[in-house]
């Protein structure tokens, strides 16, 4: 109740200070669409952003609309059910946020006042016992369930939703796989390391690896890499379920080797990032190890008395989950200065490397957030790496630490939890390995030094920009827009100057509908920066919901090939309509004149459709346009047309709401 009521005070005071919901007028960004990441589907795997990272290459790019500073604004959601903000969240295929919830699994919703869950499992509650889920390092499947390593090293996969995909209001356990236990069988002895993170391969075999943080060669015992066959997993939790310990395989690390973070996929195999090598493994009757390229590391990372730091980084290798192309696989080592390593998918030889995070004389470096890596169809890839040094606590180098309890309290630095990130070293760089036909090149392409970073840094596709949450030069906490070709601040928005806003060093969350970016503080709050696309011009006082307005981007497959899309598909919810009243949907980045336009709108089966009634192209604000004159694609534009219960727009079966989704097309040029 008292972290509640500081929660509660904490927001009562930034908002007497101005400062949350603050948003700067500077000018509206225009889309600026890449192609979508190039991720080879995996069919054992959820659609969309269904782990952390965003996807089965770690690859920390989202295809989901972001915020453009379209009349945006910043609300927050206050927790008051969990220790902390929700934090770690992926999405199933259906859009719902999974998130850890007094140490098991949660279905939330971030967009009332209050954080609402609707549905979860906790493991005392529910299953009378006191493990925990290792959430950073679990996925939503294919068929959107959650599979999820445990403290006590189980894995389990969990059903959350009924036959009709709503939440269960608590999730089922459809398997429970005691991986240590069977791994101890067949080993002859104990395992000595945590189960730590899972994926699936290719082919349906289920990757794991035991590890933690600070895995140090001459003190830990050794790690182990296993797979459950698909065989076994098709059928885990029935009781047709085969034998497990005649379908487990294993390889057990050397001595003191174990993985320090996730572990990523492509079409040739798992990837296992350990504390000492890489390696790709595909699975055929036994774990085959198809290469293993080692690295150095200067070991684990620690403040020295006069550097002003009081924390460090967190691993004793490379702090980074192995990050993919169909190509290539990308990491950083951990020597001074730390480098960036790009090798081979199909060899693990070495491509190309550069130095990173070098530009600020006697800033310390520790790479400990994912990469984010995108890929572009020549098979050259981009890169944004940031520093991270100061946020992982000093103590966890003291003899007896166990890295492996990862609470917030025994794993980050207090003073950067408490005070901010002025006890963050500084750097973001964006490297691109470009594929030539003598190879690959390392290109350095630009660097911040005057940004400290914990929240890593998200790219959506769909709007062209990167994404990041930190602390401006005053002390402020802010989301911001970066251009990607520059590393240009280009918007940004306001939270709160209060150092309680600071971020639980997990990631910003793109929601899959579009138009939203959220991030967890430590004020008990996940604060969330949305454009507010529509609004009823002749009705001012109805304002519309924000989380009602989604944006998606749409292909020429899903609109028919005769018609190609000007602008996102706009969904927009407009709760208690009992009267015919005209909508305005705000758009940018059109350039053909308003003649060239046509509306279209989805109906509830998804078909798209041209829309015969009335509607108008027109300024920001409702002022007529010249039909024949083109129009600028920095400036802001609104579609109006009338909307009603039960119209033909109305894809909302329940009386006196509507829900409309329309975008503007024009014919192929």
């Amino acid at each position: 109740m008292r972290r509640i009521w500081a929660a509660v005070l904490c927001l009562m005071l930034a908002l007497a200070g101005g400062c949350a919901g603050a948003q700067e007028q500077w000018r509206t960004l225009q889309p600026r669409p890449l192609p979508e990441n190039p991720v080879a589907e995996n069919p054992y795997m959820g659609r969309g952003d269904n782990s952390i990272h965003n996807d089965v290459y770690a690859s920390d790019v989202t295809d989901a609309v972001a915020p453009l500073g379209i009349y945006s604004r910043v609300t927050a959601s206050l927790e008051t059910q969990n220790i902390h903000a929700p934090s770690a969240a992926f999405y199933d295929s259906r859009g719902n946020a999974v998130t850890p919830f007094l140490g098991g699994i949660s279905i939330v919703s971030f967009d009332g006042e209050q954080v609402q869950r609707l549905g979860s499992f906790v493991p005392q509650r529910d299953d009378g016992a006191g493990y925990a889920f290792q959430i950073s390092y679990s996925f939503v499947d294919a068929n959107d369930n959650v599979v999820a390593p445990t403290s006590h090293g189980h894995i389990l996969v969990m059903r959350t939703l009924d036959q009709d995909g709503q939440v269960l209001p608590v999730f089922e356990k459809l398997a429970d796989i005691d991986v240590m236990a069977a791994a101890a069988r067949i080993l002859g002895e104990e395992v000595g390391q945590n189960l730590l993170s899972i994926v699936y391969d290719y082919q349906g075999n289920l990757w794991f690896v035991t590890g933690g943080f600070r895995i140090y060669p001459q003190r830990d015992p050794a790690g182990l890499i296993g797979y459950i066959s698909s065989e076994y997993m098709a059928l885990a939790g029935s009781p047709e379920a085969p034998d497990l310990d005649e379908h487990i395989f294993l390889y057990p690390l050397d001595q003191g080797e174990g993985a320090e973070n996730g572990i990523a996929a492509n079409e040739d195999g798992a990837v296992i990032l350990t504390n000492l090598a890489c390696y790709m493994l595909t699975a055929q009757d036994g774990v085959q190890v198809t290469w293993r390229t080692p690295y150095e590391s200067a070991g684990a990372n620690d403040a020295l008395p006069e550097s002003g730091y009081t924390g460090g980084g967190l691993s004793w290798g490379s702090g980074t989950s192995p990050t993919l192309t169909g190509d290539l696989v990308i990491f950083t080592d951990n020597l001074d200065p730390v480098n960036l390593i790009a090798v081979s998918s199909e060899t693990g030889q070495i491509v190309a490397q550069t130095p990173i995070l070098d530009g600020v004389a006697g800033a310390p470096v520790s790479v400990e957030n994912s990469i984010l890596v995108y890929g572009w169809q020549d098979g050259s890839a981009s890169v944004v790496v940031a520093n991270w040094f100061g946020a992982g606590n000093a103590g966890l180098s003291e003899p007896g630490a166990d890295s492996s309890i990862q609470s917030y309290d025994n794993i980050y630095d207090a003073n950067w939890m408490q005070k901010g990130n002025q006890y963050i070293a500084p750097g973001v760089e964006r490297v691109d390995f470009v594929k030539t036909q003598q190879g690959y090149e390392a290109r350095r392409v630009w660097s911040r030094n005057d940004v400290r970073e914990t929240a890593m840094i998200k790219l959506s596709t769909a709007t062209g920009y990167l994404y990041g949450y930190w602390q401006d030069s005053q002390g402020g906490w802010r989301f911001e827009a970066l251009d990607f070709d520059t590393g240009e601040t280009l918007y940004g928005a306001g939270v709160s100057a209060m150092a309680g806003y600071n971020n639980l060093a997990v990631g910003l969350i793109a929601d899959p509908r579009g138009n939203a970016l959220y991030c967890p503080t430590n004020c008990m709050e996940m604060v969330c920066w949305r454009d507010e696309t529509a609004y009823l011009p002749h009705s001012p006082v109805k304002a519309l919901p924000l989380s009602g307005m989604e944006r998606y981007r749409l292909s020429s497959r899903q609109l028919g090939q005769e018609w190609e899309a000007a602008s996102y598909l706009n969904r927009v919810s407009i709760p208690n309509l009992r009267q015919q009243a005209v909508l305005a949907v705000r758009l940018n980045g059109l350039e053909a004149a308003p003649q060239d336009y046509t509306l279209m709108y989805q109906d509830a089966q998804g078909q798209f459709h041209p829309y015969e009634g009335e509607w108008t192209l027109c300024a920001d604000g409702g002022e007529p346009l010249d039909a024949a004159r083109p129009l600028e694609p920095q400036a802001l534009y609104e579609v109006r047309f009338a909307v009603e219960d039960g119209g033909a727009l109305d894809i909302d079966e329940v009386q006196y709401q509507v829900k409309v989704a329309v975008v503007l097309t024009q014919l192929p040029s």
